[in-house]
Order: structure tokens, then sequence, then C-alpha cells
């Protein structure tokens, strides 16, 4: 898997995310928006999915994990700038997760960019768990 490449391709759908989380619903190009943020997303999935899902298989057997696998872009941030994603317990990024290591912990994982990798996310901290090379 070329680094650079899924890079570009997250922050892609990171700026379509931002630009659609900016307008309002009434707005005339939000439909047009949406769809072209779905479009990135499935060409996504369709050029990365089986890459990203032994990914995801390896951060789930880190994580001592049995939850069911999603398709990757359901893991991706809201925002391109790790620094503006809130993190806080009522803003739900990435998908739930549970752990045997952490039993009863609530803990999310976070596809992001800049560059590509998976998060950890257990309320105020975050662990980096697989970054693309």
């Amino acid at each position: 898997m070329n680094a650079n490449d899924l890079n570009k391709a997250i922050v892609a759908i990171l700026e379509k995310k931002q630009q659609l989380n900016g307008m309002d619903y009434n707005d005339e190009r939000y439909d047009d928006l949406e769809e072209a943020l779905h479009d990135l997303e499935d060409d996504f999935n369709e050029t990365y999915g089986d890459e990203m899902e032994d990914v995801l298989e390896d951060v789930h057997a880190k994580l001592k994990s049995d939850a069911e696998l999603l398709l990757p872009t359901a893991y991706l941030a809201s925002a391109l700038d790790v620094e503006e994603i809130d993190l806080d317990e009522d803003v739900r990024e990435g998908v739930w997760v549970e752990s045997d290591s952490f039993p009863g912990v609530e803990m999310r994982l976070v596809l992001v960019a800049n560059p590509p990798r998976f998060l950890l996310v257990l309320a105020d901290q975050e662990r980096v768990l697989w970054t693309a090379e």
C-alpha cells in the first residue's frame, strides 16, 4: 500500500466532510457535495478495502477485540487536522470497540491523515496503533 496515495485519498474525503459540515442543509450545493463525498468514500473502500481490512484485523488482534470490522471509511475522523478533532466522550469519532485488555472502557478507533494512521481513543488520551509506511 502506497502511504502517500492513501494519505491523499483520506485527505480528499476529510476535506469534503469539512466542506459539508460547514454547509447548511438548505444550501443548493449540499446534495451535490454529499454525493461527491459518497463517491470518494466508495472509491476509497474499493481501492483500499482489502488492505485496510488486513490492517484492521491486526489492530483488533492487538486490542484483543472481537468487534465486527466495518468498512474503512467508517473509521475516518471528521476533520483533517487531528488537533481540530473533538475527542470528547459525547462526540463519536471513528468506531466504538471493546477490548478484553480494557474491559468496560469506552474506546474508539479513528483513521486520521498526515500520516495515515489508526488512533485508539480512550477518554482524553490517544494511542497510535498503526501507521502507514
